[in-house]
């Protein structure tokens, strides 16, 4: 399928407006529509932040973050969501963590949020690690958490596109991977050989796992994404991301069972449909090592 537009940064001017961190844009949200329980939970207990001064505490570090780069996550608040947390497969992953004996990968963390919410959850912190290509973002979680001098996970800036990135240290040492609002930032060239470096980094064993979330469309296929550094991105249908990984199994002799889930964003107002474009939702999925 030829790449189709994307409207939410295919937009006039999107590139200067990207540049300038300019908040004149779509995916920019001036105010926080409603802070979830779970993200609240974890400001008020594990970060110990007063009730009163959290959301003004998330301006503060969103809008520094917005500095660093403009994704659309950070602009619209959706790394408060805390995904991991609403798998279906978050009960299993969370047992399999507290045992002390598995490795966990936060992929494209940003600040960690997702890590910190396994750990707040019981996960051991020493198994815990975190990689962003942004290095800027671990030392803002750090300030969103408070948790500079308790938190025993280690943060890795990396590259996932680059073989000899400083991620090749955790080669064949993972045992699961979240990669949540990762996978869709990559065309779907790129994306093959990105999950090919996800096969390299997990455990050659049965039931090694990379669970995550993202973007999809109804019509798979390549679509503008300005914010992307090859300016496309590529959403997935449930079936497109289930015929991936058969290719994927097939170009590195392993064998995966997937669980896949497409919800079209029905909620939506005519005015974000118009924004976004027919057909999004979004993709769920689980898979795991046969």
């Amino acid at each position: 399928m030829a790449a189709v537009p994307q409207a939410l940064t295919d937009i006039e001017g999107a590139e200067e407006k990207i540049n300038l961190r300019a908040k004149n844009v779509p995916w920019y949200d001036p105010k926080l529509k409603k802070l979830g329980a779970s993200a609240r939970e974890l400001l008020e207990n594990y970060s110990e932040i007063p009730p009163a001064e959290v959301e003004s505490h998330i301006y503060k570090i969103r809008d520094e973050a917005w500095d660093v780069f403009p994704y659309p996550c950070i602009g619209g608040f959706r790394f408060l969501d805390l995904a991991i947390s609403l798998s279906p497969d978050y009960p299993a992953v969370l047992q399999r963590l507290k045992s002390g004996n598995e490795n966990f990968l936060d992929l494209g963390c940003c600040f960690g949020q997702e890590l910190r919410k396994v750990a707040a959850d019981g996960a051991m912190q020493e198994n815990l690690y975190g990689s962003d290509l942004r290095s800027e973002f671990f030392e803002m979680g750090y300030r969103l958490f408070r948790d500079r001098d308790a938190l025993k996970s280690k943060f890795i800036a990396a590259d996932i596109t680059d073989p000899s990135s400083p991620l090749s240290e955790l080669d064949g040492k993972i045992d699961i991977i979240y990669a949540g609002s990762f996978l869709h930032l990559f065309s779907y060239a790129e994306l093959i050989e990105v999950c090919k470096r996800l096969v390299k980094l997990l455990r050659e064993r049965k039931d090694s796992l990379i669970l995550g979330r993202q973007v999809g469309n109804v019509d798979a296929g390549d679509y503008v994404q300005k914010i992307n550094k090859g300016g496309k991105m590529y959403r997935h249908n449930a079936e497109s991301f289930k015929k991936m990984w058969e290719e994927i199994g097939e170009a590195t002799r392993t064998k995966w069972r997937v669980e896949c889930e497409f919800t079209l964003l029905e909620s939506l107002s005519e005015e974000e449909r118009k924004i976004i474009g027919p057909g999004m939702g979004l993709i769920r999925f689980s898979v795991f090592r046969e």
